[in-house]
């Protein structure tokens, strides 16, 4: 699956967004992907789990024996992602703040992990993600998204994979261009106001 593939998906789930979107770190941007959109088809979203485990190194790929998502936007992801490897899907959730896994999901220690994302922009909620999966026993050996949203900056403290890069600028709320500043912002993601 090409780039190009990758955002014809996205075209195709009216999932690529143009105009003022404050993301989750807090950054801005005008462009949005809508993961939550584009994995609303079951169709879609196994298409673009199984491209996305195709990238992943064979001798990574086949020591993976769950894959955890943190909570919300990645629960989706990660579950197509699981499928594809054919291995149990489990997901991290901040019930008072901080990730944690619960709901009786359980690893074993030194079970080999991969922390599936929707999108990573900053990397923040995937470090702290792969710091719960750790405390939980588990060894994140590496991380996958379906947007890189980092311009390839990220550094998650393991091997990287996303399904697609994205060079769409990002900006403090205090230093935007004229052109942004005047559309009004809107936070469409799983921590909307």
């Amino acid at each position: 699956m090409t780039d190009d593939d990758v955002l014809a998906e996205f075209r195709a789930a009216d999932a690529l967004l143009e105009g003022h979107f404050i993301l989750s770190s807090g950054l801005r941007s005008p462009r949005y992907l809508q993961c939550a959109r584009v994995l609303m088809d079951p169709r879609r979203g196994a298409r673009l789990a199984e491209a996305l485990a195709a990238r992943i190194p064979a001798e990574i790929r086949e020591r993976i024996a769950a894959v955890v998502a943190p909570a919300m936007g990645g629960v989706i992801a990660g579950h197509e992602m699981a499928r594809a490897l054919g291995v149990e899907a489990m997901f991290v959730e901040r019930p008072t703040g901080t990730f944690e896994l619960r709901r009786g999901f359980r690893l074993a220690p030194g079970q080999a992990v991969l922390m599936m994302e929707d999108v990573v922009t900053t990397g923040l909620s995937s470090r702290e993600a792969i710091k719960a999966i750790e405390a939980a026993g588990g060894t994140v050996i590496a991380g996958a998204a379906l947007v890189d949203r980092s311009g390839g900056t990220v550094d998650l403290g393991v091997p990287f994979f996303p399904l697609i890069r994205l060079d769409v600028p990002t900006y403090a709320a205090d230093a935007l261009p004229p052109e942004l500043a005047a559309i009004p912002a809107i936070k469409p993601g799983s921590r909307a106001a």
